[in-house]
């Protein structure tokens, strides 16, 4: 048995020499400072909350910021929080946290309050997209002569849906800018990182080539070079849709993907795959958009009759199985035979 120095009562445990309610009574366990400053982005109006800029109500910020500033005493673990604020003005809470706590395997509560100041500033992602920052620069052409504007649309919706998710776990990533240039789009983007998958993302998707080229733009403070990296997406010639020559053969192009494509046979409508390897060496024998329309006179699978759009002459032309016959059909002549196209 023991006994407390301060009451002298009998006990069987004590803690500094106390009883449990001598040391209790008066002490402090939690404290906070007179005030906390919590910066707010006046531009994307997220906080500095725990060493990052993160989205919040002004109020549940206000109070996270109080709690991120609880200092414990004297050996107690703190087991829970909770928090109560009042507002002052726009910029002003005063914010009270209420503790639960463990002390030597005793359960305590306790009380700590401050005033929490909301200060305006500007984030580094703000200040840099506000400033037109950039660390590398992708560039979109083709082997003709310019990107059809359908193709560039399409282009610019992708990266900025892409860059629009991606910034949500990263909030360092986004577009400075778009420019829509003779004959193609130029991004400028936050990071060389980026650059690179987007450039891997629009070659994949357009069978495109990839190319890339530095520039040193200065130094860091500490002595290291800064590169500027421009990333070239050269578009083939070539779509889907079009009628392209492979091996001396006339396919319709069917499918681009990141690994090559798919081809489909004009004479016996069997497909081809070819490997990313082999994009390179097709050759545009017709676009799709020249193809022309040719009247559905009779018949179905596997013949349908047309009338020949040069010359209105009947023709008979095999068609696969499946295929969708409407009013007119898509042709394209080979050597003076007119073929079909799915």
């Amino acid at each position: 048995m023991r006994f407390c120095v301060k009451c002298g009562k009998d006990v069987e445990k004590t803690m500094g020499g106390l009883c449990t309610d001598c040391y209790l009574d008066g002490r402090k366990f939690t404290a906070l400072p007179h005030h906390v400053d919590l910066d707010v982005c006046a531009v994307c109006g997220e906080y500095y909350l725990d060493r990052k800029w993160v989205p919040s109500g002004k109020r549940k910020a206000a109070e996270d910021a109080a709690v991120e500033q609880l200092g414990v005493l004297n050996g107690g673990r703190v087991k829970f929080v909770e928090t109560f604020s009042e507002e002052q003005d726009p910029r002003i809470y005063v914010v009270k946290v209420i503790s639960e706590l463990t002390v030597q395997d005793v359960e305590v509560e306790s009380e700590a309050s401050t005033i929490v100041r909301i200060k305006n500033t500007v984030c580094k992602r703000c200040s840099r997209v506000q400033g037109s920052y950039y660390e590398s620069i992708l560039q979109v052409r083709s082997e003709e002569r310019a990107v059809d504007e359908d193709t560039v649309v399409n282009i610019v919706n992708m990266v900025m849906s892409y860059v629009d998710q991606q910034s949500k776990v990263n909030r360092q990533y986004f577009v400075s800018k778009v420019e829509k240039m003779h004959g193609g789009v130029d991004f400028y983007l936050s990071s060389i990182s980026l650059g690179r998958t987007i450039a891997k993302m629009v070659s994949d998707k357009y069978s495109g080539e990839n190319k890339e080229s530095a520039k040193l733009v200065g130094r860091t403070d500490d002595g290291q070079d800064m590169y500027r990296i421009t990333y070239l997406v050269r578009l083939p010639e070539f779509k889907v849709g079009d009628v392209v020559i492979f091996n001396g053969k006339h396919y319709k192009l069917a499918r681009v993907f990141s690994t090559g494509g798919r081809l489909l046979s004009l004479k016996d409508f069997k497909e081809v795959t070819l490997r990313r390897s082999d994009m390179p060496t097709l050759k545009v024998y017709r676009k799709r958009s020249e193809l022309k329309d040719a009247t559905v006179v009779s018949g179905g699978y596997p013949e349908v009759q047309v009338m020949d759009p040069l010359n209105f002459s009947t023709v008979e032309l095999m068609v696969p199985e499946g295929a969708m016959i409407g009013e007119t059909v898509k042709v394209t002549d080979i050597d003076g035979v007119l073929y079909y196209v799915p």
